[in-house]
């Protein structure tokens, strides 16, 4: 059933790992075969909507209790991949680096509305809770990444404007959205772009934001198997964008493009990619303070 606008939650984009069933231990492995089977699976929508829900009671439900038992299913040349949700384990992440920019003072929400919202009490004992489920669980990681009201530029580096998609969502997918952008490459071609990029990057610029984080997402991708599928999808944001900004938008094609600028010295060219970049995302990152 086709879910109400109201009910659209918009601001939220997503670089995902799909990792074929044979990368799954048992009895996990058995249970995503299963899962894979289903013709009817919950979307992204519905998880954003089950943990705006969790908010409400009081005190609220910051983290879920029980990890979640769902994921996204891609087929890959016949493999059947699969990406875990990890809700709880994304919580417990994200409340992390709440605390720690609540505490550095780089949050744009102001203290007091955050206490509101997640009093202090509650966080603390979810970042205990989650500092005690890490010392069991050391290697523990995440297949989905999440980005409010933009997509980080690295992201782009990992993809083509080839294997860009833009159209209306397959019978299975995200049916209550009216279109689905996004990229999906093989694993090996994503590690070997960022490889490229960040040599490029740190002999023509200095260390910096862009660099650190090509860094940290290719020690991310370094974790899963090398036969996976890496998926960068807009999820939210196509409800925020019209069809002509979103049929416009080629952000890959401009990281390549800038890359490549710089590689051959062209900072001209180089920094008219990034305009284009920055101007397109900081348009989209100000529609979260729209009335």
């Amino acid at each position: 059933m086709r879910q109400s606008p109201a009910a659209v939650v918009p601001y939220a984009a997503y670089l995902r790992v799909y990792e074929p069933l044979a990368a799954f231990p048992e009895p996990e492995r058995t249970h995503w075969v299963r899962y894979a089977r289903r013709r009817h699976r919950p979307t992204a929508q519905d998880e954003l909507r089950r943990a705006l829900a969790d908010l409400l009671p009081v005190p609220p439900v910051v983290v879920p209790v029980r990890e979640s038992a769902d994921a996204f299913v891609a087929e890959v040349d016949g493999v059947t991949c699969v990406c875990p949700w990890r809700t709880r384990l994304r919580g417990w992440q994200a409340l992390a680096a709440l605390s720690s920019a609540a505490g550095s003072q780089e949050l744009d929400m102001p203290g007091p509305v955050l206490d509101a919202a997640l009093p202090p009490v509650v966080r603390r004992q979810a970042v205990a809770d989650y500092e005690h489920w890490r010392e069991r669980n050391p290697d523990a990681r995440p297949w989905i990444r999440t980005a409010l009201w933009h997509v980080p530029v690295r992201w782009f580096a990992l993809f083509t404007d080839a294997e860009r998609e833009f159209a209306k969502p397959e019978t299975g997918e995200e049916s209550d959205q009216q279109f689905v952008l996004r990229y999906r490459t093989p694993m090996v071609e994503a590690r070997r772009r960022l490889a490229r990029g960040l040599k490029v990057l740190r002999e023509e610029l200095e260390e910096g934001p862009l660099v650190d984080g090509l860094v940290d997402v290719g020690r991310w991708l370094e974790e899963f198997h090398p036969r996976s599928l890496v998926e960068l999808d807009y999820g939210g944001l196509v409800h925020v964008l019209s069809e002509e900004q979103l049929a416009g938008d080629h952000s890959a094609a401009d990281v390549a493009e800038g890359i490549a600028a710089l590689r051959e010295g062209d900072a001209e060219r180089a920094g008219e990619a990034y305009e284009r970049l920055t101007d397109r995302w900081r348009a989209v990152r100000e529609l979260q303070f729209a009335n």
